[in-house]
């Protein structure tokens, strides 16, 4: 075969093979296109919200996009209520433009919906039910905007049940038995507390609020003894943890952050699913201190 017919041959299979990379690149290049998030999540325990932590949340908005607030109050009991006054609390601390919207399942499902929220810095979710907020947005247009904002940079914030919506396995509030009023969560046990998919912003750990004001160690333990793959990051009332895109945190607030971890941990269930756990981990965090979610440990 001479030259000219052996670069004849070959030119179909540099084809194909160029063909195949390329194909190759933009199967890839979206997940590399996502990547590691550049945002924030700024995740608060609930209670009283202190003014030198909540500008923290405002300066984090003002960095990305047009700076605009967007408060998400379905959660509440009473979302226009709410919404109203969380405009005004932003306002005060600084914000130059708030906006809140209190979506239905069907409004969040129309992709135009999610355009009001297109360049926003910063997301605000409210207290209340966590599960109100999965059934009005989870997989729908609004999320996925939230998501993508978050991707470029915005800071998601939550309080209380806006917190616990953030973990990708989120806590619902209830539980397998059927307890009377005031006796909620009284055992460390296996298979009692209800979860639910969460928004997915947080995957590495199961965000719990209110929690040493509320005596919640019991449900977050038994939780996270099952879950040895999480961490358990419990936020107590006027605290909030900001985690940074290296998935490291810190702590800001009045109160207390305390950290569980059963990734090494010996745990084995009884037949009335009674827990033993032997080996777990502890941090308990205050205003400043660090924490590394990869990691898994204090900085």
């Amino acid at each position: 075969m001479s030259k000219k017919q052996f670069g004849l041959a070959l030119k179909p299979a540099i084809g194909a093979i160029l063909t195949f990379f390329l194909a190759l690149i933009f199967l890839v290049s979206p997940a590399l296109a996502q990547g590691r998030p550049r945002g924030y999540l700024f995740i608060i325990g609930g209670g009283t919200r202190p003014e030198p932590m909540m500008k923290r949340f405002v300066d984090l908005a003002s960095r990305t996009g047009s700076g605009r607030i967007v408060v998400l109050p379905m959660a509440s009991a009473t979302p226009d209520e709410t919404g109203r006054s969380l405009v005004e609390e932003f306002k005060q601390l600084g914000a130059k433009e708030v906006a809140y919207y209190n979506f239905s399942r069907k409004e969040a499902e129309n992709y135009s919906n999610a355009r009001l929220l297109a360049e926003s810095g910063g997301i605000f979710f409210s207290g209340g039910v966590q599960t109100r907020v999965t059934e009005a947005i989870l997989d729908t247009p609004i999320h996925n905007m939230i998501k993508e904002l978050y991707q470029k940079g915005a800071v998601i914030g939550g309080t209380s049940a806006g917190a616990a919506a953030m973990s990708e396995l989120m806590i619902t509030g209830d539980e397998v038995r059927k307890p009377e009023e005031g006796h909620e969560f009284e055992t460390i046990e296996a298979g009692n507390v209800i979860v639910a998919r969460g928004l997915g912003l947080i995957k590495s750990a199961i965000i719990d609020q209110h929690f040493a004001t509320r005596k919640r160690h019991n449900r977050l333990i038994s939780l996270i003894a099952g879950h040895p793959e999480l961490v358990g990051v419990g936020i107590d009332e006027a605290t909030a943890i900001i985690v940074n895109p290296d998935e490291t945190f810190e702590v800001v607030g009045y109160r207390n952050v305390i950290v569980y971890d059963s990734g090494r941990a010996q745990v084995e269930v009884r037949g009335d699913k009674a827990l033993s756990i032997r080996g777990m981990l502890m941090h308990v965090l205050l205003e400043g201190e660090r924490f590394d979610l990869k990691k898994r440990r204090p900085l």
